[in-house]
Parts: structure tokens; C-alpha cells; sequence
């Protein structure tokens, strides 16, 4: 070859006619693998139609040569991306997080890739995510969705969607019933003679924190408790930290959290103010993600979250395999777990009243009725 700028020749190599490229092809991979060509796509796309063994061999032999299959050519060949989407409300709580690992897992396992979009608690967000990833997923999860049943629907028919934790009708929902194990956990603070009891709130518009709030309260009410019901804007540790006050002002001996991480918030809110778990103040958290981890270790509700993403992820798929139509509800039980946050009532009760120069105190509500008050969360 002759350049002309500096008036130099040089030979260019020629790669030999039979020399192949070093990027493995769906071709090399099926010649490696003692398959065909469509064999090799199956596996990728739908695996469904191979026997397990032959998706192992295939899956194995393309790892190895280091294949990628082509996600925009499969989408254009069969209107199939390989990617599903998982939407959660906030991506810093640990329950969402765990079913996030659980559907991960389960996905990966099954040749998808898992998009992940958080919605911070705005439905308008939310609707938002879903409507500028449809193009780009096969269906979607959608976890504790704050949307109107009826944007949810919508988005149903342009895309196979499982909810988890929202009881939408005509739509395939898991739901985590944590009701029984609230109500479980009334009877144990009774037991323990506990009079003046708090629940403290989860969101709004969460189906979750209805139930559970519905099962306190009934539960409260049929053993003649004093119950108020303490409100927060969002389910975090700073809004535990925050209902500390109201419950030492309340003078009450026990509170239920809607999840761990107002629990954790309401001891350390306690600890501050120099009130002990259990001795003052017994807690009860929800979802069993991080009890192990809080001190004193953490009575709560295991809703056994990375099981519900694994099993709402194989659902998900065999809606889009064609063998899973048509709605169904399932219902996951949950169990509770005593461990060190629980104790016997103080001998006297009210006791876990603030030290001097704290908050005062105020009459406890009428025994068997709920009352409601707000957070500064």
C-alpha cells in the first residue's frame, strides 16, 4: 500500500480465506455444543421447548466461548427483548430490596435480564416508569404499587404484569397476608400485659399497611386495649426515630411498626431519649430482613420476601410462555418471631414516660378504641 503523505509503500497482511473471526456466533456455539443453529436460539429464547439438559449444554458451551446472544435481533425476529422489569416503591427499603435478589436470581436462572425502576413513593412516577419501559421489556413486576387500580389496568393490557402486594381485581397478584401474624402479635403483647399499645403506619395508599392496620386494630378492639394509631408520610427509620416522642408522651408499654426500619427508627428514638427496649417499651418490626442486626434483636414478621420474588418471577414467565392466563390470587402466610424486642409491661404501667426535661405526658385513649394521630415524619 502507498501512502501518499509521506511517500512510503508497506505490505498490508491478508488473513487467510479459512481464518475465522475470534467473536463467537450462534454458529460456532451450535458446532461446539453438537446442536443445531435453532437448538442454540431455543435455549436462548425459548427454553421452554428444550429439555433442561439441552439448555444446560448449550447455555455451558456459549459461556465458554464467551457468546452474547443478540438481544436486538431477537427482538426483531420474535417481539421478544429478553428483559422484564421489576417496579418497587423505594429502593432503600430492605423488604424491597430482598425481593428484588429473589427475582434477580430467578430470572438470571431463567435467561432474562431484570430492569429495576424505583418510584419513590409517587404514583405519578410510577405510572411514568412504566409507560417509558414497556418498549424496551417483556412484563413487568410491580411491588406495592401507590397507583389507582385503574392505571395499573392499563398498563396490564399493554404488557403481562404480577403485582405483589396489591389486590387488583381481574389482575394475577401475589399477596403477603402479614393480618394473622399482627394479630398474633396483639395477643402476645396482651399476654405479656401490655394495656396501652401503638400502631405506627406505613403509607397511605399501601395495601400492606391497610391489612395490617385492619388486623391491629380488630385485634386490639376484641381484647379491650388502648390502641392509637401513629401516621407517618414514609416508612423510614427517621420516621421511627420521629413517633419515639408520641409514644413516651402517650405513655405507652408496646408499639407495632409496619415494617423493621420504623422499628429500628422507634429504638433508636427510645435510646436517645434514654428509654429501654424491651424494659420501657416493647417492638414488634415487620418482614424479618434485618432483626438479626437491630439491638436488642428484633421481634418481627417474616413475610419471607425473597421467596415471594423468585415465585412472582416464575409466574411472570409462564404468562409469557403461554402456560400460566387467566387471574389468580395467591396468598403467601407469614409467621412471627419472637425474639428480645418483647417483654413483660412495666409493673407499672405508663411507665415509659420521658426523663426530666423531655416531652410530658398525656391521657392514655379509652380502653377497646383506636385513636389516630399524625407524624412529623
Amino acid at each position: 500500500m502507498f501512502c501518499y503523505a509521506t511517500g512510503c509503500t508497506w505490505e498490508m497482511p491478508v488473513r487467510p480465506p479459512h481464518a475465522r473471526s475470534s467473536i463467537p456466533t450462534l454458529a460456532s456455539v451450535a458446532e461446539a455444543a453438537a446442536v443445531s443453529r435453532a437448538t442454540v436460539s431455543r435455549a436462548f429464547g425459548a427454553p421452554e421447548m428444550l429439555s433442561r439438559e439441552t439448555v444446560e449444554n448449550v447455555r455451558a458451551t456459549a459461556a465458554r466461548l464467551g457468546y452474547e446472544p443478540n438481544q436486538a435481533a431477537r427482538a426483531l425476529s420474535t417481539g421478544r427483548t429478553g428483559n422484564l422489569a421489576l417496579v418497587v416503591p423505594d429502593i432503600t427499603n430492605p423488604f424491597f430490596a430482598v425481593i428484588m435478589r429473589g427475582a434477580q436470581a430467578r430470572a438470571r436462572a431463567e435467561g432474562f435480564s431484570l430492569f429495576l425502576g424505583d418510584a419513590d413513593e409517587t404514583p405519578t412516577l410510577e405510572d411514568e416508569l412504566l409507560s417509558k419501559l414497556a418498549p424496551q421489556v417483556d412484563g413487568f413486576v410491580l411491588v406495592s404499587p401507590r397507583m389507582a387500580h385503574d392505571r395499573i389496568q392499563h398498563h396490564a393490557a399493554r404488557r403481562p404484569l404480577v403485582l405483589i402486594n396489591s389486590d387488583v381485581p381481574s389482575l394475577t397478584r401475589l399477596l403477603v397476608d402479614a393480618g394473622p401474624s399482627y394479630a398474633r402479635a396483639v395477643d402476645l403483647l396482651a399476654e405479656l400485659g401490655h394495656r396501652t399499645i401503638a400502631y405506627v403506619a406505613g403509607p397511605e395508599l399501601s395495601w400492606s399497611n391497610a391489612q395490617r392496620q385492619q388486623a391491629v386494630v380488630a385485634a386490639a378492639g376484641s381484647l379491650d386495649l388502648n390502641l392509637t394509631v401513629l401516621r407517618t408520610t414514609r416508612p423510614s427509620f427517621a420516621a421511627g426515630q420521629d413517633c419515639a416522642v408520641q409514644l413516651i408522651d402517650g405513655g405507652m408499654t408496646a408499639a407495632l411498626a409496619f415494617d423493621d426500619t420504623i422499628a429500628q427508627g422507634i429504638i433508636a428514638g427510645l435510646a436517645e431519649r434514654a428509654v429501654s427496649v424491651p424494659g420501657d417499651v416493647s417492638v414488634v418490626g415487620c418482614d424479618g430482613v434485618t432483626t438479626t442486626t437491630t439491638f436488642p434483636a428484633l421481634t418481627s414478621i417474616d413475610t419471607h420476601c425473597r421467596a415471594a420474588g423468585e415465585r412472582v418471577i416464575e409466574i411472570l414467565i409462564s404468562m409469557l410462555r403461554g402456560s400460566d392466563a387467566g387471574e389468580r390470587r395467591i396468598v403467601l402466610p407469614t409467621d412471627l418471631v419472637v425474639r428480645a424486642s418483647t417483654a413483660r409491661a412495666p409493673a407499672r404501667m405508663g411507665s415509659a414516660r420521658p426523663r426530666p426535661g423531655r416531652a410530658k405526658t398525656r391521657p392514655d385513649t379509652k380502653p377497646g378504641r383506636a385513636a389516630i394521630a399524625g407524624s412529623r415524619s
